[in-house]
């Protein structure tokens, strides 16, 4: 078999180059993005975040092998964007980069003539990879995502008190207006409960979370008592009474927790996930309302129809992709160029679990007041 010539073996590159794995067919920034942003369109958006989070998986990969900045693979993933990284976020039980700040870059930006960021460009993301499987970040990469498995929260984790303390930096400093947070896999999972931090405070950043966890022991426990609840609910609606009535007026108001707080409303992260990737499919599953869907392509032409008021986020659904596990898991599919996505419109049971606290007033507690 004739071996291949040393050139040809060099401009195809790194299997992570940005180049050879990279989105295909992409507007670049340019001096007429001052007049008509590409930024506006929710694919090209989807697509540039998504790269962002891969770079934050190259910046730990290029720490490993030890690559510089100007030899790294990471840098090919935001450059072209104009952008650029201004700090990493590292977990001090390992000394892993589990996330990065990647802020607007003006100089870079300037030398093609754009005096300004692009209309819907965020001026700084906080990206967060996922689980790595390398021998140096493999234990505590798996010990966070055991947390989430145990308990669905990951708030015990450094990792989280390091992001909320860099997404509250940058949002501090630009405003939580051109503030972007992202994730992928478990970096999804610490990029949702960060932001539904922020929001509790009444501070609402774009998210968007790819492939966010959605298995949990902690979920099935649940489950379970919802079944065996279910379950006695039937057998005393056997029986007259008006106790089941008053009981649930209970459980669904006590003390006015069950009111909606309006303006709390206003945070709507955008969830990405594949139904073949067991990890986040159950984002699909209804809270038992009619479910419907629409279309990328539906969502950019008549950007006004989104979702009803009574939906906490935008769940958008693969209906065209990757089907065995691993790349229906993966990072790449989201910047594929035969991807077709459709925008479930529906209440989901588990989304609908995680941000119930942010749709509810707190019960007041009892007792004398001060």
């Amino acid at each position: 078999m004739a071996k291949r010539p040393a050139t040809e073996i060099a401009e195809e590159g790194h299997p992570y180059d940005f180049h050879v794995s990279g989105p295909r067919n992409l507007s670049l920034p340019n001096w007429r993005d001052i007049i008509s942003s590409s930024w506006k369109d929710n694919n090209y958006k989807r697509t540039v975040i998504a790269c962002f989070i891969q770079a934050v998986y190259l910046l730990e990969l290029d720490r490993q092998e030890k690559r510089t900045e100007e030899n790294g693979l990471a840098p090919k993933w935001w450059k072209p964007f104009k952008y650029k990284l201004v700090q990493t976020l590292v977990d001090e039980r390992d000394g892993s980069i589990f996330g990065a700040i990647i802020e607007w870059d003006r100089f870079a930006a300037l030398a093609d003539f754009i005096v300004m960021p692009p209309s819907g460009a965020p001026r700084a993301i906080l990206a967060l990879r996922g689980t790595l499987l390398k021998s140096t970040t493999i234990r505590r990469d798996l010990e966070d995502d055991l947390r989430f498995l145990a308990w669905e929260s990951l708030k015990g984790s450094v990792r989280f008190k390091v992001a909320l303390e860099a997404l509250n930096s940058v949002v501090d400093r630009y405003g939580s207006c051109n503030v972007c947070i992202a994730g992928h896999s478990l970096g999804a999972g610490f990029a949702l409960q960060v932001g539904k931090a922020l929001a509790k405070q009444g501070v609402f950043v774009e998210s968007h979370l790819f492939n966010p966890p959605s298995i949990s022991l902690a979920m099935s426990l649940r489950n379970i008592g919802e079944k065996a609840g279910f379950v006695w609910k039937r057998i005393k609606a056997m029986f007259p009474s008006r106790i089941e009535a008053q009981s649930n007026c209970a459980e669904e108001n006590p003390a006015g927790e069950g009111k909606v707080c309006v303006e709390i409303k206003k945070w709507v992260p955008h969830l990405y996930v594949n139904n073949s990737d067991y990890i986040c499919c159950y984002y699909t599953d209804p809270v038992g309302t009619t479910e419907n869907h629409a279309s990328t392509s539906d969502i950019v032409e008549k950007p006004k129809m989104e979702t009803p008021g009574n939906v906490s986020a935008k769940l958008f659904v693969m209906s065209k992709g990757p089907q065995k596990f691993l790349e229906a898991h993966g990072l790449q599919q989201w910047w594929s160029d035969d991807m077709e996505l459709q925008l479930a419109i529906h209440n989901s049971k588990l989304i609908n679990r995680q941000l119930k606290s942010l749709y509810t007033l707190p019960q007041q507690p009892h007792g004398k007041p001060n």
